[in-house]
């Protein structure tokens, strides 16, 4: 029998019309489609495990997978071949063997997500499905000083979805990076991991302190209250882009896809 290899590869997918990454009975996913494809691929069935398992609606630039497979293939031949299966929503962007101890979540340092929000009184029509609409005005610098109190490592229970299953609602935020390009207002975070719902929170709770309904320092207030019914809303998943994951660089997986860089797209440039 010809020995396993472990593959690590970049995704990138319009999360629109699927129920997240995990696979679901009822419902198509983004796992069940990327596991059918390289499946085809590697003539065998092959399970994907990710970074970061993005829900229903939300996107991915960078998405990191891994698989392993007794399949012998080039990385050329995964990622080409797995595009041809792939719905026109989602390609795969490269492909590198690596070691049986890598891990594309366990392995991961850090993660990233860019929250899009299109601040205009009038609604958008290419983008509605890929940004945040807000009519009213935002106000970034009064979002970023709100941002400010969130950095750290704290307790983000007031960030967390109720059906929320990790063990510890402790988080290490190393940045919160809140901008304006045109009409476009973004929240890029980076942590080394997150809770459910909890970028879409913080956007939330931002949103309605740059539009005036709060003060500045509600966020800090949220933070330490550490209770849920007092975030706020969640903001639509629509917004929300997995822009990049970072590993050791042992690993030797490409830098400017892992990080999402280069994106020509308006609305998740910075």
């Amino acid at each position: 029998m010809p020995p396993t290899t472990r593959w690590a590869v970049g995704l990138e997918y319009d999360g629109t019309a699927y129920a997240g990454w995990q696979t679901q009975e009822t419902a198509p996913s983004i796992q069940s489609a990327c596991e059918r494809a390289f499946s085809a691929v590697a003539d065998h069935p092959v399970a994907l495990t990710c970074a970061g398992r993005t829900d229903a609606g939300v996107h991915a630039i960078a998405q990191v997978a891994h698989f392993d497979t007794l399949a012998a293939r080039t990385a050329r031949s995964w990622v080409f071949g797995a595009n041809t299966h792939l719905a026109a929503d989602m390609s795969a962007l490269w492909a590198v063997a690596v070691p049986e101890r890598f891990h594309a979540r366990y392995s991961a340092l850090w993660r990233t997500y860019r929250y899009v929000i299109l601040s205009r009184s009038t609604r958008p029509a290419i983008d509605h499905r890929r940004v945040c609409w807000i009519h009213a005005p935002l106000d970034a610098e009064r979002m970023a000083a709100a941002a400010a109190a969130l950095i750290g490592e704290h307790d983000f229970s007031a960030f967390r979805a109720a059906e929320c299953q990790s063990r510890t609602p402790i988080r290490r935020v190393e940045s919160i990076d809140v901008r304006r390009v045109g009409a476009y207002v973004t929240i890029e975070i980076r942590a080394n991991a997150y809770l459910h719902h909890m970028v879409r929170n913080i956007a939330g709770v931002l949103i309605q302190i740059g539009s005036g309904e709060a003060a500045v320092g509600w966020a800090k207030e949220v933070l330490e209250g550490r209770d849920r019914r007092h975030g706020g809303v969640t903001a639509p998943p629509s917004g929300l882009y997995l822009v990049g994951v970072s590993y050791p660089a042992e690993y030797g997986l490409p830098d400017g896809a892992a990080s999402g860089a280069g994106r020509p797209s308006i609305m998740i440039q910075t």
